[in-house]
C-alpha cells in the first residue's frame, strides 16, 4: 500500500473512532502545506516518547542485527536517523532528558548537567530539587524532594496542555529525572522506581500522596514481592552472550564479568526496563491513554541501560543480555501500543552515548583509551594554592568542570576569583590530557552557535550549548578522546559526559504501526524531536524553541512550516 492510500485509510478510520481532536485542526496555513504532502491528516491519540539511557548510536547499531522484538521492528518500519545527536558538551542524564521534549539546548533548558554546586552557600542542588515537595512513599529517599521547578523551559507536554486541557499527560521510568523532564511542568503524574515500594512521585504542597499514587498503585501492589525477590536477580536468558565474559583488573582490583554479577539487585539489572515497561502498560489502561478521543501523551525512560553501562561496561555479557531482553519487553509493548484504535505514533532516543570501561577497549584497538591521571586535579591545585598564598584547594569538581571556591565551597571573593580561574584554565590547557578548559563566564559572553549541523560543531561551541549561568561550573573542561575517570568495581567503571560524538550521537526513531521503513543519513538533533511532533499533533510551542520541525511525510501531515 503507497502512502496516500495508506493516510487515507488511517484518516476514514480515525474519524470513524471520533479520534480527531477539535484541538488538532488545521490552520489555512498547514492545510495549504498539507496540500503538498500525503493526501489527509491523521491526528495520533497518544504520543510515546522513549529514552533508553545511555543508548548511543554505537550501541544501537552493533546489536541492530541481533534484534528481533521491539528495537527490530523501529529500525525495521520506522523512520530511523542514523545520525541523531544530543548536539551539546556535558552530555549527562538529567541535561540530555531536558532536551527531548523543551526543543531546547541545556543552555536554555536550564539544566546543565545532573548535579551542581550553588557557591553562595557551598551545598550541592539536584538538577530537579524542589525542597517544597515531599516524596508520595514518605522517605526522604533518591534525590529528596523533587519537581519540574529547576526545569526552566516548557515542554510538549504543557504545550498540549495549554491547548487541551483534558489531554493526559504521563512520565514513567527508572529515574525520577527520567520521569520529570519527559512529563514536564503541567502533567497528570511522573512515577519512578524507587527500592522496596515499586512507583512513586513528588507531592506538591496542598496535594494527597494518596492521590498522587493513585495511577499506579494497584500496580505497586502486585509487585511488591519482586522487590524482595532473593539473588540471583539477573541471570543469562541468552547463552550467545557467555561469550563474551572476561576478567579485567581495575584500579587494581580484579572484575568478574559475568552472570549473575557480583552486584545482583533489580537497579542494576534488566528487570528495571521491564518494570518501567510493565508501569507504562498500566498507565496505558488504567488512564485509557490514546483511548478518550484527544491526544495523550506517555514518556518512557527505560534506566537499564545506563547502570549497567556504569556498572559493568558495554562491551560484556551484562550489556548483551540487558540489549536482548530490552528488545522483547519493547517489543511486547508496541504490541500493545499497536492495538489503540486511535492509532499512536512513538519516537524513541537517548539521553546521551556511552563507551566502554578503558581496560577492555584499549585492548580492543583503541590505544588512545584510559583514565585521567588521579594527579591531574592535585598538581593543578598545588599550583593554584602556592601562586596565590592559599590555605584550601581552590579547584572542585561539579557537573563536567571545575568550581573556583574557598574551603567551604563558596565562591572566592573577587579579584582573587578571577585571578585563580584566570591561571587555573591557563594550567589545565597546558595538560597533555585536557582538550580544553574555558571558563564559564568566557562560554556565556559568546552567543549561541547554531547547531543545525551538529557534526561541525567545535568542542567549544559544544560546551557553549551546556554552559548554564550561576549553575555551570566555573571551568568546562573536555578531556582528550577515550579518556575517563577513576573507576572503581561495584560502583562505575565506566562513563559518558564528554563532548565526543560517542556520547553526542544517539538513534532517532519515528514509528507507528503500519509506517515503512526508511533512513535518514542527514543529521538530526535531539531538540528537534519536540517541535516536529508538535506539528504533527497541531499545537504550537509556547516559547521560541531551538530545535526545528523536521517532514515526517509517512505520517499523513502536511510539510513544516518553512524558517
Amino acid at each position: 500500500m503507497n502512502h496516500r492510500r495508506l493516510a487515507a485509510s488511517v484518516l476514514a478510520f480515525a474519524l470513524a473512532a471520533g479520534a480527531v481532536s477539535p484541538v488538532l485542526a488545521q490552520t489555512p496555513e498547514q492545510a495549504t502545506s498539507a496540500a503538498e504532502a500525503p493526501a489527509g491528516r491523521a491526528a495520533p491519540s497518544l504520543i510515546v516518547t522513549l529514552v533508553i539511557d545511555q543508548f548511543s548510536a554505537n550501541l544501537f547499531n552493533q546489536y541492530r542485527g541481533q534484534f528481533t522484538g521491539g528495537l527490530k521492528t523501529l529500525a525495521d518500519q520506522g523512520m530511523v536517523s542514523i545520525n541523531g545527536y544530543q548536539t551539546h558538551g556535558v552530555t549527562v542524564t538529567c541535561a540530555g532528558h531536558s532536551t527531548v521534549l523543551t526543543g531546547m539546548h541545556p543552555a536554555h533548558s536550564g539544566i546543565p548537567a545532573n548535579d551542581w554546586i550553588d557557591t553562595t552557600t557551598g551545598q550541592e542542588t539536584y538538577c530537579l530539587a524542589a525542597p517544597q515537595n515531599t516524596l508520595a512513599h514518605g522517605k526522604n529517599t533518591d534525590n529528596g524532594p523533587v519537581g519540574p521547578d529547576q526545569l526552566k523551559a516548557t515542554t510538549l507536554g504543557d504545550w498540549l496542555k495549554a491547548v487541551s486541557p483534558q489531554s493526559r499527560v504521563f512520565g514513567i521510568s527508572g529515574k525520577d529525572r527520567g520521569a520529570i523532564n519527559l512529563a514536564g511542568h503541567k502533567a497528570d503524574g511522573a512515577f519512578w522506581l524507587t527500592d522496596g515500594f515499586g512507583f512513586t512521585t513528588y507531592v506538591e504542597p496542598g496535594q494527597s500522596a494518596q492521590a498522587r499514587l493513585a495511577p499506579v498503585a494497584a500496580l505497586n501492589a502486585r509487585m511488591i514481592d519482586r522487590f524482595s525477590r532473593q539473588a540471583p536477580v539477573w541471570t543469562y536468558q541468552h547463552d550467545a552472550c557467555r561469550r563474551l565474559e572476561g576478567q579485567w583488573v581495575i584500579g587494581g582490583q580484579t572484575f568478574n564479568s559475568t552472570l549473575p554479577p557480583a552486584e545482583d539487585t533489580i537497579e542494576g539489572s534488566p528487570l528495571l526496563d521491564e518494570l518501567t515497561l510493565e508501569g507504562a502498560a498500566e498507565l496505558l489502561d488504567n488512564q485509557q491513554l490514546g483511548r478518550r478521543g484527544v491526544t495523550d501523551m506517555l514518556g518512557v525512560s527505560l534506566s537499564a541501560t545506563d547502570r549497567i553501562g556504569h556498572g559493568y561496561g558495554t562491551q560484556g555479557p551484562e550489556m548483551c543480555e540487558q540489549m536482548l531482553r530490552l528488545d522483547a519487553a519493547l517489543g511486547v509493548f508496541l504490541d500493545k501500543l499497536s492495538a489503540l484504535p486511535g492509532g499512536a505514533v512513538v519516537v524513541l532516543t537517548a539521553d546521551h552515548g556511552g563507551s566502554d570501561f578503558p581496560e577492555r577497549s584499549s585492548l580492543e584497538g583503541y590505544p588512545a583509551a584510559g583514565r585521567v591521571d588521579r594527579a591531574l586535579l592535585p598538581r593543578v591545585n598545588d599550583a593554584l594554592k602556592a601562586r596565590f598564598n592559599l590555605g584550601a584547594n581552590p579547584l572542585v569538581s561539579s557537573a563536567g568542570g571545575l568550581v573556583v571556591v574557598d574551603g567551604d565551597k563558596k565562591s572566592l571573593a573577587e579579584p582573587l576569583r578571577g585571578q585563580v580561574l584566570a591561571a587555573a584554565v591557563e594550567l589545565l590547557n597546558a595538560e597533555p590530557q585536557v582538550a580544553l578548559a574555558v571558563s564559564r563566564d568566557e562560554l556565556l559572553a559568546e552567543p549561541v552557535p547554531a547547531s543545525d549541523n551538529p557534526e561541525e560543531l567545535s568542542v567549544r561551541q559544544r560546551l557553549r550549548l551546556s554552559a548554564v549561568a550561576e549553575r555551570s561550573p566555573d571551568i568546562l573542561r573536555a578531556y582528550q578522546p577515550g579518556l575517563t575517570g577513576s573507576g572503581r568495581i561495584g560502583a562505575a567503571i565506566s562513563s559518558h559526559g564528554s563532548p565526543w560524538d560517542y556520547d553526542r550521537r544517539v538513534p532517532i526513531i519515528f514509528w507507528w504501526p503500519g509506517a515503512e521503513g526508511q533512513e535518514r543519513f542527514l543529521p538530526m538533533r535531539t531538540i528537534d524531536i519536540a517541535p516536529t511532533l508538535a506539528h504533527l499533533i497541531g499545537v504550537k510551542p509556547t516559547d521560541a524553541v531551538d530545535g526545528r520541525c523536521m517532514d515526517l511525510p509517512q505520517f499523513a501531515t502536511g510539510r513544516c512550516a518553512a524558517p
